[in-house]
């Protein structure tokens, strides 16, 4: 069988996590400040497949069912397009 390429087609919403308490708040993030200086990645967010961690940056998405899941900011920036209108 030929090796095929597939493209995403649907849309998802996206935030850019900016560290504020708000977004800690909204999307229930946890706050590891003893991680803070050795790895940038120090909150923590609830999704499907488990905890995981992110950094300031990073977005966050939300799915059709209001999952959410993260995604780093270098592969959000190369995999997503805002969608105009």
């Amino acid at each position: 069988m030929a090796v095929r390429e597939y493209k995403k087609t649907a849309t998802i919403k996206a935030e850019q996590f900016d560290g504020s308490f708000e977004m800690m708040e909204k999307y229930l993030i946890q706050y590891a400040p003893f991680l803070s200086e050795i790895a940038p990645s120090s909150y923590s967010i609830r999704t499907l497949e488990g905890d995981m961690k992110f950094g300031v940056g990073d977005y966050i998405a939300t799915g059709v069912d209001g999952e959410y899941w993260v995604i780093k900011k270098e592969i959000f920036e190369k995999t997503y397009v805002l969608v105009e209108g």
